[in-house]
């Protein structure tokens, strides 16, 4: 059976608890030329807007792309408080419905792997203009032996046996045929790791923000999987806060100088 996931049913968790990109991140990026000052961007994806809006706040226009209503208003919410400016479309990856060459810089953020990858890359070099950048970034959670996020994994097995992506280790490869195939240039990749500060409440609100949790689980099984959480986090890792290993991986290509092949 195929896990059926709706990320608009933990829109207010996922808006809270979900750590955005750190700092270095962007840092990094702009080292690429990406993230300048009036730099056309759309963030497939994109949520709560995490992404979007660390883009924003560095002064580029920014257009956030997500099927999800419930999250884009979560989304608007929260560039209120950062005091930005985002256009935000109801739309899938794989049909944007926008124009051809509007965008300088395209990104995706902890998504591309829910995309049509094939499809979706064809889109994002439609709407790129000639040498312009695709970026496919993902800010994971790590598993190691005897750590929280591997306790954690099984708990969410345990609870939603049809989830099947715990174990990660925040690299992907794949990504890097994906756009090679598409016809993008220039690819690059870098990652590095970080250390994340959540307490016992932050982390509960972020793993019901998971796809394996709210996003597939009913509620009722919800509630019943934050309880043994609570209780696993007091039982086995009473330091509050939790200090959880992240790693940072993006894929940095290029759009050709020619016309897109759809």
């Amino acid at each position: 059976m195929d896990m059926q996931v709706d990320f608009g049913k933990t829109s207010q968790d996922y808006g809270r608890y979900r750590a955005g990109f750190p700092p270095a991140f962007f840092d990094r990026l702009q080292t690429y030329g990406i993230g300048k000052p009036g730099q056309r961007v759309l963030d497939l994806g994109t949520g709560a807007g995490t992404l979007a809006r660390g883009l924003a706040m560095r002064g580029c226009t920014v257009t956030g792309l997500d099927p999800a209503t419930t999250l884009l208003e979560e989304a608007q919410r929260l560039d209120q408080e950062a005091g930005v400016t985002i256009h935000y479309v109801c739309a899938t990856a794989e049909q944007p419905g926008l124009p051809d060459a509007t965008f300088e810089v395209v990104t995706a953020g902890q998504c591309w792997h829910w995309f049509d990858r094939s499809r979706a890359a064809t889109e994002v070099r439609r709407l790129l203009v000639p040498h312009g950048f695709l970026v496919i970034a993902h800010f994971d959670w790590i598993p190691l032996p005897g750590n929280v996020v591997e306790a954690t994994e099984q708990l969410i097995e345990t609870h939603n046996p049809v989830w099947k992506l715990g174990g990660g280790r925040g690299i992907y490869p794949a990504w890097l045929r994906d756009v090679g195939t598409a016809g993008f240039e220039d690819i690059e990749t870098f990652s590095f790791d970080v250390q994340v500060s959540y307490s016992h409440e932050a982390w509960r609100g972020r793993i019901r923000a998971s796809a394996g949790v709210a996003a597939s689980l009913s509620p009722h099984e919800v509630r019943r999987f934050d309880t043994d959480l609570r209780h696993l986090l007091a039982a086995r890792f009473p330091d509050d806060p939790l200090a959880v290993p992240h790693r940072v991986f993006a894929l940095i290509t290029r759009a050709p100088a020619g016309k897109s092949r759809a």
